[in-house]
């Protein structure tokens, strides 16, 4: 019985240890993301960091899509644009609107097509929406979700103070 129960042990440690190790080289490797919601991935060649609208990038659809929220506390407003896989260039959606959640304080937005030049016809790459909360300066915490071509994205963001 004592054999059976050390070998139990041995093999729990080593499970764990190897888990620790994999979760460190997820973490430090450049080559990959955390998101919001704690999960991790690869970064499909492209970085979060340093998004074209100085906002926070959450993915959309495993990479296919990433959203970037951005946001106004002077006009009380939120924009999001919508990015290809590369996190750089505008990825238009045809849709009319898509949904801002934010969990403090707790708002609901729906956010408004306002296409860029080049979006093209019935589309956009940049939704707004405007709500008294949005002038509350304070690092902001969400979701972002909507339907392009019938099926639903959503992704988790969280803005980070910076210091600047």
């Amino acid at each position: 019985m004592p054999i059976r129960t050390s070998l139990i042990l041995v093999v729990a440690i080593a499970i764990f240890v190897g888990c620790e190790e994999t979760k460190n080289k997820v973490a430090d490797d450049p080559g990959t993301h955390t998101h919001a919601d704690g999960t991790t991935h690869a970064n499909h060649g492209h970085s979060h960091n340093n998004p074209p609208h100085g906002g926070t990038v959450c993915d959309w659809g495993g990479g296919k899509y990433h959203v970037e929220f951005t946001v106004n506390h002077d006009q009380n407003q939120a924009t999001v644009y919508i990015l290809g896989d590369d996190v750089k260039s505008a990825a238009p959606i045809a849709a009319e609107e898509i949904n801002l959640a934010i969990n403090s304080p707790k708002v609901q937005i729906v956010l408004k097509a306002n296409p860029q030049e080049g979006d093209g016809e019935g589309q956009s790459s940049r939704f707004v929406g405007t709500h008294d909360n949005l002038g509350i300066v304070q690092e902001f915490e969400g979701k972002i979700y909507g339907t392009v071509d019938g099926k639903a994205y959503s992704g988790n963001f969280k803005e980070v103070a910076h210091d600047h």
